[in-house]
């Protein structure tokens, strides 16, 4: 059933908080499971994807069936990363090797060699290495430089000064320690190279942007000659770098934030070749950690499961090998799902669901009356040129190349990941491929890409809850309906307005309309930082902007196609007790139902672009004058803005 009574709760008025009302009794019934820091509707559909894949990969190994090519390499990863027996007795052993090899370096070159020989197995020692569209020729591949390095996942951890920051610290400290004690090393040197360790990473922290910062993209767009490079950054070889990698004749790089590679310069004449040692055996150890025997994996999962998310215990390994196997292998995985699960009715109806969306995104833009005719036709262009790639791509990736056996789950991890650093780095210098997916087809998700113009929604997330085959157009439009006009709106959010419909980052505005769209916004960023999201804490206004005006622009821009598909076909009056306006709002709140733990929401707003769920309902719809028609809400209602308060931006 698409809308289910029993995932509501009507002993809250709509207007208070819709959220509880229509999503209280899912979160009731689906309490949150013990491997988990976050649970809800979109998790669900992830479970019984994960349900589906794996008896893709069981059939594709299974004695009784003849399989040969990338279902038997899919296959025997698979059970590699299961052959828990095996994974036991090796323990550390996979890495000794690595930290000999570590251990000889004398000087700066010998460290940097070492970067070299970790980046082409995908693993990124200190900095990101990557290709990408080109923010001002999106028609090339360029090569990118990106800051990297910690072992916490935002900068904030390190330079923030409160209590808890100061806890988070200290844990990791610990975490570092009782790892490298693992690993082999004595209990009071490893408690001296975790001081060490977080020295370092607190260093590159200082030296890095923060989220809000790269939040503008002129900000990390740095194009220049590999001589300037060198220029900029003297200890550090280049050369060697890029011929280490295969990228000898590389000319231009964009060099995302040069004061971290700065620092990182600064790092390589100031700390010594025994410290650089320490801080990059910490970090092969710490990506490696999930490949290795059980005490690894529970140790790991302590620091970043259990203490900074609040999940009480670990998924099931079948699941965390199953994620791994994604990871090395993904889109021959969203081959064989979309050969047996996706149906090519569900595509055609979903072209028809973005034309109407595309249509009712028009319409919008026409009516903006905040906008200058220029502007409008500029961003209409935009729209038009959008493109729209459904299910799975025309072309599969080719994975015969990749060497697969049956000796380690470490090995084949290594050996799969050189591989796709290989692939990757192969498209640089290249024109970008029209035909690329940067998403597999299995993948419950769905993204808008800036640099290509490009909206795309994988098989995976064509489901319940989000597209029902047989449902009706409220539930439909108020569910995928509102995840395409999402997607959408990214192409004009505070971010993705900054592209032209080329892909180009161009500014296409004129200066009052520009003006205008960030006074308008800023009403937005008000709005959510007036949420607390756990005791005192605010939502982060800033950080989730476009998010939270692409879930704004994407229930208008739904509603607004509804209206025009019900001008042709007149909808069903109620069903199950709900009208239709009722059944779209009701539909787009079910999307977000989930519980949560208080860690995994401090965590989340410090380092999520997203809101938390309940936000991302009850932050846009009390913007929209239909919602309040649709459940008959009134000023008295706590969630009520008054007209001239509330944020319309498209």
């Amino acid at each position: 059933m698409a809308l289910d009574k029993a995932n509501l709760n009507t002993s809250v008025a709509p207007g208070n908080d819709f959220y509880e009302y229509a999503s209280g009794g899912w979160m009731k019934n689906n309490p949150l499971p013990a491997e988990y820091s976050r649970y809800g509707s979109f998790d669900k559909l992830i479970e019984n994807n994960q349900e589906m894949v794996k008896n893709l990969v069981l059939d594709a190994s299974s004695e009784n069936n003849e399989v040969s090519g990338i279902a038997k390499k899919v296959g025997d990863f698979y059970f590699a990363g299961m052959d828990t027996l095996e994974i036991e007795a090796q323990g550390v052993k996979p890495l000794l090797e690595e930290f000999d090899i570590i251990s000889i370096a004398r000087n700066k070159s010998d460290i940097q060699n070492l970067i070299i020989r970790h980046h082409i197995r995908n693993n990124s020692l200190l900095f990101n290495f990557f290709g990408s569209p080109d923010k001002k020729n999106s028609e090339m591949v360029i090569a990118n430089l990106y800051q990297g390095g910690l072992g916490l996942a935002d900068v904030d951890y390190y330079t923030e000064t409160d209590d808890k920051a100061k806890e988070i610290r200290e844990k990791y400290k610990n975490y570092i320690s009782d790892m490298l004690v693992l690993a082999g090393e004595d209990k009071e040197k490893a408690r001296e190279q975790a001081k060490t360790i977080i020295q370092m990473e607190t260093r590159l922290a200082n030296a890095s942007m923060t989220r809000l910062e790269r939040r503008n993209p002129h900000a990390t767009y740095n194009k220049m000659s590999i001589n300037e490079l060198q220029a900029l950054t003297p200890s550090i070889d280049w050369h060697n770098y890029l011929s280490g990698i295969g990228l000898q004749q590389l000319q231009e790089i964009n060099v995302a934030q040069p004061e971290f590679f700065k620092e990182i310069n600064a790092m390589m004449d100031g700390v010594s070749a025994e410290d650089w040692k320490t801080y990059l055996k910490w970090h092969l150890i710490n990506n490696s950690a999930y490949y290795l025997s059980d005490d690894f994996i529970n140790t790991s999962f302590d620091f970043y499961g259990k203490y900074l998310s609040g999940k009480q215990v670990l998924q099931p390994r079948w699941k965390r090998v199953l994620q791994t196997t994604d990871i090395a292998m993904g889109e021959a995985i969203g081959k064989m799902f979309v050969n047996k699960y996706f149906p090519p009715e569900a595509k055609e109806r979903m072209l028809n669901l973005v034309a109407n969306l595309k249509e009712g995104l028009k319409e919008r833009i026409e009516g903006a009356e905040w906008m200058s005719e220029g502007t409008k036709a500029e961003a209409l262009n935009k729209l038009a040129s959008m493109n729209v790639k459904i299910g799975y791509p025309d072309k599969w990736r080719d994975f015969s190349e990749l060497d697969v056996q049956t000796d380690s789950y470490f090995a084949n991890m290594q050996r799969a990941s050189k591989f796709n650093f290989e692939y990757r780095i192969s498209k640089i210098g290249k024109p970008v491929d029209p035909d690329e997916w940067g998403m597999y087809a299995h993948q419950v998700n769905a993204y808008y890409s800036p640099l290509r113009n490009e909206i795309v929604f994988p098989a995976g997330i064509l489901q319940p809850p989000f597209f029902y085959i047989d449902a009706d157009d409220a539930v439909n439009y108020g569910a995928i309906g509102v995840v395409i006009g999402h997607e959408m709106t990214h192409g004009f959010d505070d971010q993705g307005r900054q592209y032209d419909k080329e892909g180009n980052l161009r500014d296409w505005w004129t200066e009052d309309d520009a003006e205008k769209f960030n006074a308008r916004a800023k009403v937005l960023v008000n709005q959510f930082n007036q949420f607390k999201v756990v005791d005192s804490l605010p939502a982060n206004g800033e950080l989730t902007l476009g998010e939270n005006i692409a879930d704004l622009g994407g229930l208008n821009i739904a509603f607004t196609a509804l209206n025009k598909q019900w001008e042709n076909e007149s909808p069903e009056e109620k069903i199950n007790g709900f009208t239709p306006e009722q059944r779209f709002f009701l539909s787009y709140s079910n999307l977000w139902a989930q519980n949560i733990t208080p860690e995994e929401i401090r965590k989340r707003t410090k380092e999520d672009v997203h809101s938390i769920g309940k936000l991302r309902v009850n932050g846009p719809l009390p913007n929209i004058q239909a919602f309040y028609d649709a459940f008959n809400i009134d000023e008295n209602a706590e969630m009520y803005i008054k007209k001239e308060d509330r944020a319309i931006i498209w």
